[in-house]
């Protein structure tokens, strides 16, 4: 299959959950009584809330851009945060966020950037996301169980298998640290089974994938061990990022007038449901979001604000940023297209 074609089938894919994802929201319910609750939205808080969420994409092309210049790239700053919002539409259409990185390494590349630093700086940026989720979600489990537990309900357990997937994720990267030969090895007998029991057909360049994939953990791992401070400053702007779309979510409860829930709830349960949706092979997690939020929330937004208040939510920390991300994308690759006719010429 080509890659536009698998292109244009993920974009079908995407908007094929958004449509059931709306259909689900909408179902018996009033458009003009949203709207008129929508209305009592407080502007300032909105704006508020969308520079948030702004500011969760653009820290990230912070960081890559930290990151790179250490290691002499030749991007600027402006031209890193354009690769995070590259990274978050792609990210976004796709399942499990895999199509993020593969397109920022391919623009990183286009600009002049070597493939070896930009894969490093990107492993990197993962790593530390990962790991700040993890440590955040251990920080929720150990400090605030009890309420958490009362208020998600039936996605306690979504939870606790998200904080488990991310841990796996992070054990995994370590043990690649500490032990490269030993999960190449493994790895080879994984997928040597896998060939022998039929699920996976055999595949020369498989190999190669996954040795190309322990390599650039290595890198990442290297790096991480000669820059201690730079890593330092990384992790900080990390929990900066993260905790950006956990107070986005307490914005809107202003922004509508609600008054009752201590700001460190709403931040917490924002923080929980992002961390129990973070792994889902779903693209942009849509669908189990609404559903765990209005579950989640349902103690918060009180009044008839729970639906309002997802919308808005949803909207400022995904809808309007994906398409912001379209919008940089299009124009990145207008960009490309055009600079290739003028070498060509």
């Amino acid at each position: 299959m080509s890659t536009k074609a698998k292109r244009v089938l993920e974009i079908l894919f995407f908007l094929g959950i958004m449509g059931l994802t709306l259909y689900a929201i909408f179902y018996k319910q009033n458009p003009m009584q949203i709207l008129g609750a929508l209305r009592q939205m407080k502007p300032v808080y909105g704006l508020f809330a969308f520079l948030l969420g702004i500011a969760f994409v653009s820290l990230e092309g912070t960081m890559i851009w930290f990151l790179l210049h250490g290691l002499h790239g030749k991007s600027g700053l402006f031209q890193c945060i354009g690769y995070s919002f590259i990274g978050f539409f792609y990210s976004g259409i796709t399942p499990s966020a895999t199509g993020g990185q593969p397109m920022q390494l391919y623009y990183m590349q286009k600009d002049g950037n070597r493939a070896s630093d930009s894969t490093v700086v990107l492993m990197t940026v993962a790593l530390i996301y990962k790991l700040v989720l993890v440590l955040v979600g251990a920080g929720i489990l150990l400090g605030w169980s009890a309420p958490l537990h009362e208020h998600l309900g039936k996605y306690y357990y979504l939870f606790l298998i998200g904080i488990g997937l991310n841990t796996l994720l992070v054990l995994l990267i370590w043990a690649v640290m500490i032990c490269p030969g030993v999960i190449r090895r493994l790895m080879q007998g994984v997928e040597h089974l896998l060939v022998r029991l039929g699920i996976w057909k055999a595949d020369a360049h498989r190999m190669d994938s996954i040795e190309g994939f322990i390599q650039s953990y290595q890198n990442a791992v290297d790096f991480l061990r000669e820059n201690p401070l730079k890593i330092g400053i990384v992790v900080l702007l990390t929990f900066v990022q993260r905790s950006t779309l956990f107070v986005l979510t307490y914005m809107i409860y202003l922004g509508f007038g609600l008054h009752g829930a201590a700001p460190m709830t709403v931040i917490l349960l924002q923080a929980s449901v992002y961390i129990a949706v973070d792994m889902l092979p779903i693209p942009g997690a849509q669908g189990i979001t609404e559903l765990m939020y209005q579950a989640v929330f349902s103690g918060v937004f009180t009044g008839g604000w729970l639906l309002p208040s997802m919308l808005v939510s949803r909207a400022e920390n995904f809808y309007l940023l994906l398409i912001i991300s379209m919008v940089i994308a299009i124009v990145s690759w207008r960009n490309g297209k055009r600079k290739k006719k003028v070498y060509a010429s």
